[in-house]
C-alpha cells in the first residue's frame, strides 16, 4: 500500500521544492536580489538616488581600479537620509563634490591637487581652500579669512563665525576627505560606479515583473473564473476578447500601449501586465471547466453555497499550483520585456536607472575588448534574473505536480 501523506498541498510542495537543488538555486539569487533592491542606497557603493553620481574624469575604467577622491564639501546644506528614506529608489543626496586626484600638498591654508584624468596624460592642477574642502560655508555673508599664520575664520549657513587651526584641517582633510575608492565593476561612460548602477538596476526589473504579475493575475484569474464557471455566452465573449488579444505580437501591443500612455517607469508596468494575463486566463479556465464538473463542486451547489464560496473556496485551492508557476514564468518574461523596452528608449527614464537603458548607453562598446564588460555586466544580470526565475518556475512546476512522487 502507498503510504498516505500528511500536510497540506502547501506543505507537500514545500517539501518536494527543497529536494529540487535547481530550483532552491534560482530561489537563492532572487531572494538576494529581492534583498538588494529592499536595501536600495544602504548597501550599494555610490549610495546617491540611483546610483547616478558620476565623474567624467575617471569614465570607463577597467574592473578593479582605485581611484584617491578628495571630498570637497558642497556649499549647502544637504539633509542627512535615515536608513528608511534610502530603501528601494531612494539614497542619499552627495553631501561632498567628489574630485579623483593622483596627489596633494597643502600650502598654508590651501590645498593644492593634481587632478586624476582617464582621458589625458598630462594632470590639471586645482587649489581649494581648506575651509571649501571641510565645511558648507555662507560665502555671500563673510569669506573665510586668516588670522595671523595659523588660525583660519570662516562663517556657516546658520551665521556661526568659527575658527580652527590650519594643522586641525590639514588633519581633517587627510583623515576624512581623502579616500581611496576601488571600482570593482569599473565605470561607465559618464564615470558612474558600475556595480552600483547594476544593484540599482536590480530594482526596476523587480518592481516592473512584480507589478506586471500582479494585474495580470487580477485580470487573468477573474476572466478566466468568469469564463470557466458560468461557460455559455460569458465564455464566448471573454474567449473572443482572449483570442483578438491573442492575436496581436505581444511586443507590438506592448508598444502601442507605451506610446499611449506615454513613456516612463509606471507605464511599463501596466502595458506589459494588461497583456500578460490571456495565457492565466485559458489556463484558469481549463482548469476550472475540468473542475466544476467534479461530485463535490455539485454537492456544494446542492448545499446551496454561492458562487463565489464555490469558486473561491474550493475551486481555486484546486488551481493555485498552475498559477503560481505561470506567474514565476511571467516573471521573467516581464524583466525581458522592461529591459528591451528601455533598450528602445521607450521604458524607463533618465535620471531611472534600468539594465535596458545600460546596454543600449554602452553597445558600441560590445566590439571593443577591453571595454565590453560595461554592455556585458547588465546582459548578464538580466541573464542571470531570468534563468534564475525558470529555474523556480521549473521547480515549482514539479513541486505542486501530484503525479510526481
Amino acid at each position: 500500500m502507498n503510504k498516505v501523506k500528511k500536510g497540506s498541498i502547501y506543505a507537500q510542495s514545500w517539501s518536494k521544492l527543497k529536494k529540487d537543488k535547481a530550483a532552491m538555486l534560482g530561489l537563492f539569487a532572487i531572494v538576494i536580489a529581492i534583498f538588494i533592491s529592499i536595501l536600495g542606497g544602504n548597501i550599494r557603493p555610490d549610495s546617491s538616488p540611483y546610483a547616478n553620481d558620476g565623474m567624467p574624469a575617471i569614465a570607463r575604467l577597467e574592473t578593479g581600479s582605485i581611484v584617491t577622491i578628495l571630498k570637497v564639501k558642497k556649499n549647502k546644506e544637504v539633509k542627512q537620509a535615515n536608513f528608511l528614506s534610502q530603501l528601494f529608489f531612494g539614497g542619499q543626496e552627495p553631501t561632498h563634490n567628489s574630485v579623483p586626484i593622483v596627489d596633494y600638498r597643502f600650502k598654508n591654508d590651501e590645498i593644492i591637487v593634481s587632478l586624476f584624468s582617464s582621458n589625458s596624460m598630462t594632470n590639471q592642477i586645482e587649489r581649494y581652500d581648506l575651509t571649501d574642502v571641510c565645511f558648507a560655508i555662507d560665502k555671500q555673508k563673510k569669506e573665510p579669512f586668516v588670522i595671523g599664520d595659523e588660525i583660519v575664520s570662516y562663517t556657516t549657513f546658520k551665521q556661526e563665525l568659527k575658527s580652527i587651526s590650519i594643522e586641525e584641517l590639514q588633519n581633517k582633510i587627510e583623515t576624512e576627505n581623502i579616500v581611496s575608492k576601488t571600482f570593482w565593476l569599473g565605470t561607465d561612460v559618464q564615470g558612474r560606479d558600475l556595480l552600483s548602477r547594476t544593484m540599482a538596476g536590480t530594482i526596476v526589473s523587480l518592481s516592473v515583473g512584480l507589478i506586471s504579475v500582479i494585474i495580470s493575475l487580477v485580470i487573468g484569474v477573474v476572466l478566466g473564473a468568469l469564463a470557466g464557471y458560468y461557460r455559455g455566452r460569458v465564455d464566448d465573449f471573454i474567449m473572443w476578447l482572449i483570442n483578438i488579444v491573442w492575436s496581436i505580437p505581444t511586443l507590438l501591443l506592448i508598444i502601442s500601449v507605451t506610446l499611449l500612455l506615454g513613456k516612463g517607469f509606471t507605464t511599463v508596468f501596466f502595458a506589459v501586465g494588461l497583456t500578460m494575463w490571456v495565457e492565466l486566463a485559458r489556463v484558469v479556465r481549463g482548469q476550472i471547466l475540468s473542475i466544476r464538473e467534479k461530485e463535490y463542486i455539485e454537492a456544494g451547489k446542492a448545499l446551496g453555497f454561492s458562487n463565489y464560496r464555490i469558486i473561491t473556496r474550493h475551486i481555486f485551492p484546486n488551481i493555485i499550483g498552475s498559477i503560481i508557476v505561470i506567474s514565476a514564468s511571467n516573471f521573467a518574461a516581464a524583466i525581458l520585456i522592461e529591459a528591451g523596452l528601455s533598450f528602445l528608449g521607450i521604458g524607463s527614464q533618465i535620471p531611472m536607472v534600468s539594465w535596458g537603458t545600460m546596454i543600449e548607453q554602452h553597445k558600441s562598446f560590445i566590439t571593443h575588448p577591453d571595454m565590453a564588460y560595461l554592455a556585458l555586466i547588465p546582459g548578464i544580470s538580466i541573464i542571470f534574473l531570468v534563468f534564475a526565475f525558470m529555474l523556480l518556475g521549473n521547480g515549482l512546476r514539479d513541486s505542486f505536480d501530484t503525479r510526481v512522487d
